[in-house]
């Protein structure tokens, strides 16, 4: 099987103005077509994976999404067959509606399968033709998967909203943490900023004590420099330990006072949706220490495809 150029993420830009949506992180994203219950034809979308919710967009440029699905509750994936030429086409199977997808080609149709499998089944799937890079990237996203389960179960339960619209200033409620937030020590922070430098040099963790944050950074001005910051909580704000504390408001806002105070210089280290490589070996770091169990989730069933 020939690798396909994966086509190329959002822009940076749009990428930080869909945070400001939703905190779930993004797992996989590119172009599909989709028919859902209420529709008679195929709607062309540029479409997010996060978490286990699929976000549609009119384009690759738009930072308001138009649609969501959320696929979690997945009862199976089938397959169908397609007349048409390097043409993908296969059913999610939810307990409510069946939505129909075409991808652009058969390489795309088996790399969405493998993201939408892995983070509802969470174990990667054995029956998709993949490159091995490609398979690595599942098992990088099952184990991201896994911790934002695990971090989600630990927060205390809210009580039920109506759906906000969407908004630019709107964070998600199940998972209120900025995308460059790693359950690691100081001591594997650093080592996550040395050897990855172009995903970020800014990287929010749980402080010494287990009950605040700490902001590390890499710095080159003249030589590396790692830096160290404490984020305490105050009642329903954060300060940043300064010379003169900084007070805000949630952590979102911390993240950006240290991206504007240094003009851009800090970065949040965020692991990019396209790398073929890499993050592996980061979450080994510490999952020998954890000992919680996940969360049991109904496995969805893959479906034999239709004819």
């Amino acid at each position: 099987m020939m690798a396909k150029k994966p086509p190329k993420p959002a822009p940076r830009r749009i990428f930080q103005e869909r945070l400001k949506i939703t905190a779930l992180p993004l797992y996989f994203e590119g172009f599909l077509l989709v028919k859902r219950s209420d529709h008679q034809e195929y709607k062309h979308y540029w479409t997010e994976l996060r978490g286990t919710t699929l976000f549609f967009y009119t384009d690759k440029k738009s930072t308001i999404y138009v649609g969501k699905l959320d696929i979690i509750d997945l009862v199976c994936l089938t397959g169908q067959h397609s007349t048409e030429k390097n043409c993908a086409k296969f059913t999610l199977v939810l307990p409510k509606e069946e939505v129909h997808v075409k991808t652009e080609n058969t390489e795309s149709g088996e790399e969405w399968r493998g993201f939408i499998l892995t983070v509802t089944e969470l174990t990667v799937p054995q029956h998709v033709s993949l490159l091995p890079g490609q398979v690595i990237r599942l098992h990088e996203v099952l184990e991201r998967e896994k911790k934002r389960r695990i971090e989600t179960d630990q927060l205390p339960l809210m009580p039920p909203e109506k759906e906000k619209e969407p908004v630019q200033d709107y964070a998600d409620v199940l998972n209120p943490l900025p995308e460059c937030f790693y359950a690691v020590s100081r001591k594997e922070a650093t080592a996550m900023l040395e050897k990855n430098p172009s995903w970020g040099n800014m990287i929010l963790r749980p402080g010494s004590d287990s009950k605040n944050y700490s902001i590390t950074i890499r710095q080159e001005i003249e030589m590396p420099r790692i830096k160290h910051f404490k984020v305490t909580r105050t009642g329903n704000n954060y300060t940043i330990e300064l010379e003169k504390p900084v007070t805000l408001p949630n952590l979102f806002s911390v993240i950006d006072y240290f991206v504007k105070e240094t003009r851009g210089n800090l970065r949040p280290f965020i692991h990019s949706a396209d790398d073929n490589f890499g993050m592996s070996w980061i979450l080994l770091l510490h999952q020998t220490k954890q000992n919680k169990t996940n969360k049991k989730n109904p496995k969805p069933q893959t479906c034999q495809g239709r004819d």
